[in-house]
């Protein structure tokens, strides 16, 4: 089965959910990675590549990859980090389509806090607690802001928004992008107009597909 629409306001994000009614336009499915040996481990992952999917990750992305068989694709971009090409390589075989890394797909950077445990990690060093982003602006050392990962996953949204305007020899079908679950939660936000300062977020399980219905057919977006 393929997954709904879901929006910003969501309170939960389901894996796999009911069939979606047929779109005019090209929509845009986010994906992200199957579980991963530091999500077990409750490891803080962002830009370090030494994770690797489990058999369970695995198995999550090949079911996920099941759910788009006999559906026109375009095209799959992914994160270029391990996890997430894993996780894409699962849908490149079932689509029989290449698959195109973008880095601005990656999860957010962390900096220091990057290989630490998450029930370590300090809210006051990431800007965000308790399911909401109370400041946008916190950068942890060596690290990103919401704000600049929000702007940084809106500029691969925007380039592939114009690419597909463009684009009128291009094959039908949808385009799927493979990323992480905080990539997933700054571009569903920035897709359905939520500035950064208003974000929630909330819980985004591994395997979660968001599907943003007739992408590219005009500019989207939210405040920066």
């Amino acid at each position: 089965m393929i997954p709904r629409t879901l929006s910003s306001t969501a309170t939960a994000v389901p894996a796999v959910s009911e069939s979606i009614e047929p779109a005019t336009g090209p929509a845009l499915w986010l994906v992200r990675h199957g579980e991963s040996t530091w999500n077990i481990a409750g490891i803080c992952q962002g830009h370090n590549d030494d994770a690797e999917l489990t058999e369970r990750g695995l198995r999550q992305a090949a079911e996920a990859a099941d759910g788009f068989r006999g559906r026109e694709i375009r095209a799959i971009y992914a994160s270029d980090l391990c996890r997430a090409r894993q996780t894409a390589a699962a849908f490149a075989a079932v689509l029989g389509l290449p698959v195109r890394t973008d880095a601005r797909l990656r999860e957010r950077s962390f900096g220091v806090l990057e290989g630490t445990p998450l029930a370590s990690v300090d809210p006051a060093l990431t800007g965000v607690a308790d399911g909401l982003v109370f400041d946008p602006d916190i950068r942890p050392p060596g690290g990103e802001s919401v704000r600049d990962f929000y702007l940084r996953a809106a500029a691969f949204a925007d380039a592939l928004a114009a690419e597909l305007r463009e684009a009128d020899d291009a094959p039908p079908g949808d385009v799927l992008a493979i990323a992480h679950g905080g990539t997933l939660r700054v571009l569903d936000a920035y897709l359905h107009g939520v500035p950064v300062d208003q974000m929630t977020w909330r819980p985004v399980s591994n395997a979660t597909t968001l599907r943003i219905a007739e992408f590219g057919t005009q500019p989207r977006g939210g405040n920066r």
